[in-house]
């Protein structure tokens, strides 16, 4: 909720669209007033472009300068009469549409321009049919400084430039001021290389000896599709380096470790066999003779004697 009799929204997006509406309430009053809803819808599709000559949104009060609608078909796609649109303003003394009934001529030369005369600051748009232009706001300076800078949103990788107009002198000394900070000194014109989102905000300058200052300007900055492109492609292109990179060094640190697995595999097979061999011992077969010492043959003899005693004494007859 906002508190005021008026509402802007600088950089409008997706997520302003939606219904709108005022509310008022009254001294010694409990019952609020509503007004009627207003439902905005905010497209991707960039809108027919409202072109201001001179380009540029701050004008000295009395002069003049034009105003001339989209020259583009309903259908957006091919080149009709520009006439075919009407001419809106918003004021603080409200809506009016139509180049003359805004104090303006008509300007032959130029199809569908309108040249107006530096009175009051306001909203202007173009309406067709079915289509409407943007929405640009001029500031009426009854001052003695403005800032000239364009009156449409620059797209990013653009040059654009800032100065200050004066009505009566130059002042010695210029400062340029972007969302109430000092960015530029001792100048009268500022350029921006290469800009981007981050240059958008309100610029104004101001001559701090003399108390002079501009009103404040938006500059608004839309994005390069085909830079946004680009960047995609290129983060993508950096992924598949770091990817490829990564699988590199995986491979090389795998090389040693399997290397020295398949050898402590081998190694491990070997001693296998070797100690099953030393297990087994010689092949089967007759044992060697070994040479009988003089106890063993000792014991031999007597076991002899003894056995031929016992054969006389089972078999007498064979014996004698």
């Amino acid at each position: 909720m906002i508190s005021g009799d008026c509402y802007s929204i600088t950089g409008v997006a997706k997520a302003d669209g939606g219904s709108y509406w005022c509310r008022a309430e009254r001294n010694g009053s409990t019952t609020p007033l509503l007004s009627d809803p207003a439902h905005l819808t905010v497209s991707e599709l960039t809108p027919p472009s409202l072109a201001v000559i001179p380009n540029s949104l701050q004008h000295f009060q009395g002069e003049h300068f034009s105003l001339q609608c989209p020259a583009v078909s309903e259908s957006n796609s091919t080149e009709s009469n520009s006439t075919d649109w009407t001419l809106w303003q918003l004021t603080d003394f409200g809506v009016r549409s139509g180049c003359q009934t805004l104090e303006g001529t008509v300007r032959k030369e130029v199809p569908g321009a309108c040249s107006l005369s530096s009175l009051y600051s306001g909203l202007y748009w173009c309406e067709g049919s079915k289509w409407r232009s943007n929405t640009v706001k001029i500031t009426v300076s009854y001052g003695s400084m403005i800032i000239v800078g364009p009156a449409h949103p620059v797209t990013e990788g653009d040059q654009v430039t800032l100065h200050c107009r004066y009505w009566l002198h130059k002042p010695n000394l210029t400062t340029f001021y972007k969302d109430g900070v000092e960015v530029v000194l001792n100048v009268t014109e500022m350029t921006i290389d290469n800009v981007n989102g981050a240059d958008e905000g309100f610029y104004k300058c101001a001559e701090p000896e003399e108390k002079l200052e501009s009103p404040e300007s938006w500059l608004s900055v839309r994005r390069n599709s085909t830079s946004e492109e680009k960047k995609t492609l290129s983060s993508e292109g950096t992924w598949i380096w770091v990817l490829l990179f990564c699988c590199i060094v995986v491979i090389l640190l795998l090389i040693p470790v399997v290397m020295l697995l398949v050898r402590h595999y081998r190694l491990r097979m070997w001693c296998t066999r070797s100690c099953f061999s030393s297990k087994e011992g010689p092949p089967p077969g007759e044992a060697p003779q070994t040479k009988q010492d003089v106890t063993e043959v000792q014991w031999d003899l007597g076991w002899m004697e003894m056995a031929n005693l016992l054969d006389k004494q089972q078999y007498p007859a064979t014996a004698s």
